[in-house]
């Protein structure tokens, strides 16, 4: 069972609750027996007795204890948990699965297909862990996402409940009363910031068809601060590739729009940042086929942006270390970009492989001009979506002799001969699914896959890892930029010959465990400024 009263961190998280602590919003829940509800740690009201309170960590477990969600602190409203990107066994893999509403089309059982156990074995392993099974888990992340809506969209009550993932509008009704006390139309009414009104509900949520308008929706982002905009978005702004994506960058607004693949059919998202230093106020646009690919969508952004990362921990743990303590001062709340279409990076990855980004950049433009699908899109910039495993294995020629030969300049990517093999075997192996990239996948079966085909290796196989996964503990030992960056840091000599430099500066990197992955974005970072290293 979830109940965390007999941990060793209870003492902990009592002072978190005392302190009114918002950092810990999301990580965890509290639940107050003499009241029957249960609370984020920042909620405002005074603060239970000890022996009142039962501590959860998922609210599923809290629902599942017959508690009810407070209607002051609104505990679904906050960003995810760090622990989902943090724990790689299998509670951890579900929950990522579920946040991104792998349940939501075919139940326990598309949960199973992914995670490679039975539905029984599932709900056995986190029902212990977690204090819920996963149709409670399910369950629970559908109600956060449809208060969500409830407060930023005018959708109709029939609509959210579709695009939230229940399965009619009693079930979403029933739901919504057990878990928050109140009814869909008083969540909405309650709202501050909500739409002013909402059109009349009707039984059939959309679904646009060829020549159709899309469903445009704007909701709002929690992010647990600190949250380094800057970075994040410039880091995705200087590999945005034309009518795929598009980034806008000033002092007090950021932009970032891309088209997406989603499961009901091509759409389209734009993310902007508002604010300044550390605090920014995130806000999602999106266009959708159907309303179905919601929660898919909002987990892409989270996992995007690093969300549900925990700055905090980031940042304290890596100040330990002398070298990185200035670092993370400068840059409070570094995160971790992620990849909005796994499939999509994995070719970007091997096309990256030993050129600049400037360069690689080049090469996957010419691969979009050529291949991508065209999309109509709303928002600036956007018009083409990037090409499925299909359509690069179909349309990238085989070079034929392996031998290194002048490049034709019509073929959608000028690379080697052994560039353009890798590339294709990945995208075959995308389609026969002998390479699975879905967030429920261990790091180890990744990398294990990917280095099994020709032309990967453990570099890239990291690096993947990092980017599709947000792996927080990932060491990509060989990276010419880390080296540079350890030297600026002092962490190496500048007369260490360079394997030497990689081996020394993984050995140091092993104390900035569980926390590598945000370790080596400070050194990337360090290299670009001082001697112009890319990544």
């Amino acid at each position: 069972m979830d109940c965390m009263n007999q941990d060793v961190g209870f003492a902990e998280r009592y002072r978190a609750v005392r302190a009114r602590d918002a950092r810990f919003d999301g990580q965890f829940f509290f639940a107050v027996s003499s009241t029957g509800i249960y609370c984020r740690p920042s909620c405002p009201a005074r603060t239970p007795k000890p022996e009142h309170l039962t501590f959860y960590t998922t609210s599923a477990a809290a629902h599942e204890a017959g508690y009810r969600a407070c209607k002051r602190c609104l505990p679904e409203a906050v960003p995810g948990t760090p622990e989902w990107n943090l724990r790689q066994d299998l509670a951890g893999r579900a929950m990522r699965l579920i946040r991104e509403g792998a349940m939501n089309r075919g139940g326990v059982q598309a949960l199973s297909d992914q995670l490679g156990y039975s539905p029984r074995h599932i709900h056995r392993s986190l029902s212990a862990e977690l204090g819920a099974g996963p149709l409670a888990l399910a369950r629970a992340h559908r109600a956060q996402t449809a208060r969500n809506l409830l407060t930023s969209t005018d959708l109709s009550v029939s609509d959210i409940a579709f695009a939230a993932g229940f399965r009619s509008l009693r079930q979403f009704n029933d739901t919504m009363r057990e878990v928050f006390d109140a009814t869909p139309g008083e969540i909405r009414s309650r709202s501050t910031s909500g739409p002013k009104g909402h059109p009349p509900d009707h039984p059939e949520a959309p679904h646009p068809g060829k020549g159709q308008a899309p469903i445009v929706l704007s909701l709002d982002l929690p992010v647990r601060e600190p949250f380094d905009a800057y970075e994040v978005f410039g880091f995705l702004a200087e590999r945005a590739l034309p009518g795929v994506e598009f980034a806008q960058l000033a002092e007090d607004r950021l932009v970032y729009a891309r088209t997406l693949p989603l499961p009901s059919g091509p759409g389209a998202m734009e993310v902007t940042a508002d604010g300044e230093s550390v605090r920014w106020r995130l806000s999602l646009r999106c266009e959708l086929t159907s309303l179905a690919d919601v929660p898919n969508v909002v987990a892409t952004v989270r996992r995007l942006l690093d969300l549900d990362a925990d700055p905090g921990a980031v940042d304290a743990a890596l100040s330990e270390d002398p070298a990185l303590a200035p670092l993370a001062e400068r840059t409070p709340g570094i995160r971790l970009p992620g990849a909005a279409d796994p499939e999509e990076y994995v070719t970007r990855a091997i096309v990256g492989q030993q050129i600049s980004v400037a360069a690689a950049r080049t090469q996957l433009s010419r691969l979009v001009s050529q291949l991508g699908t065209p999309y109509e899109s709303a928002f600036t910039g956007l018009t083409t979506v990037f090409p499925s495993p299909e359509r690069i294995l179909h349309g990238v020629p085989d070079p034929g002799d392996p031998a290194e030969r002048p490049l034709d300049p019509q073929r959608p990517l000028r690379l080697t001969a052994r560039s353009i093999r890798t590339v294709r075997r990945a995208a075959e192996a995308l389609v026969n699914r002998e390479l699975q990239v879905h967030a429920g996948i261990e790091p180890e079966t990744l990398r294990s896959q990917l280095t099994a085909l020709p032309g990967i290796g453990e570099w890239t196989a990291a690096y993947l890892s990092l980017r599709l996964l947000n792996h927080p503990d990932t060491w990509m030992t060989g990276d010419v930029a880390l080296v540079a960056g350890g030297r600026d840091l002092g962490l190496i000599d500048d007369e260490t010959p360079t394997p030497a430099a990689h081996r020394k500066l993984a050995k140091h990197a092993e104390a900035w465990s569980p926390w590598r992955s945000y370790a080596a974005m400070h050194l990337w970072k360090a290299a670009v400024l001082s001697k112009g290293h890319q990544t």
